[in-house]
């Protein structure tokens, strides 16, 4: 089997399997710790692992918890909203976009949020919390980048719809996902169980990609479409 890189918040892309992976770090790289001696153990290990069958996952902290529990909605919505992200950066790469490592890096440290919210805090140790904290600079980083692009955008004058092409109503489709995702972490946020700082990242998230959706739609030359009330 390849070895495959993965950060200790992205940890939590294996909760679903209800057990986390025997692995051993190796500079930046984590490697299976059994031995692949024997034609057996060659075998391609299945994705599937049938823990959930019954209707229950499990937290990074190791509880099992119903499928519906709002963490792992919230969960769900983070990972829609990254898949979201990854559709709109396509079409973005097919224009020639010099953005799309924003995206990437998004798209990343979405994995970041993920964990945080698979850490409930009422049943991590310390090693969890370690593991999984999630500062504030990807705020930081969405503000400076929002701040660049509407420098160069027309002042927003009028209500807009999602429209301005492929790139730009895909980032809107995209900045849909992720109000929802925000607003099912909000409770989980106030109930103490993740870092304030998760909430906060993607309201402004919404709001980049918003700017985003406008800026792809400028530079492609494509106009946007203004809400005119029904008569």
């Amino acid at each position: 089997m390849a070895p495959f890189v993965i950060r200790p918040a992205y940890l939590c892309c294996v909760l679903r399997t209800g057990r986390l992976l025997s692995l051993h770090r190796t500079g930046n790289t984590f490697y299976s710790g059994r031995s692949y001696s024997t034609e057996e153990d060659k075998k391609v290990p299945k994705i599937y692992t049938k823990t959930g069958d019954k209707g229950f996952s499990s937290t990074f902290t190791g509880e099992r918890r119903p499928k519906e529990d709002h963490i792992f909605e919230a969960l769900g919505n983070t990972d829609e909203l990254s898949s979201a992200i990854g559709l709109a950066r396509e079409f973005c790469l097919d224009k020639g976009h010099t953005f799309t490592d924003q995206l990437d890096k998004i798209q990343c440290i979405l994995q970041d949020v993920g964990s945080n919210i698979a850490t409930p805090r009422s049943s991590a140790r310390e090693s969890h919390m370690k593991r999984t904290n999630f500062t504030a600079q990807p705020i930081t980083d969405l503000e400076t980048w929002i701040d660049s692009f509407t420098k160069e955008l027309p002042p927003l004058t009028n209500f807009i719809l999602p429209s301005g092409g492929k790139s730009s109503a895909t980032l809107h489709l995209a900045r849909t996902v992720c109000r929802r995702a925000e607003r099912s972490v909000a409770p989980i946020v106030r109930s103490g169980e993740a870092d304030p700082n998760v909430a906060k990242f993607l309201n402004r998230l919404s709001d980049y990609l918003f700017t985003l959706a406008r800026y792809a739609s400028m530079k492609e030359g494509n106009e946007e479409k203004i809400y005119k009330r029904s008569e």
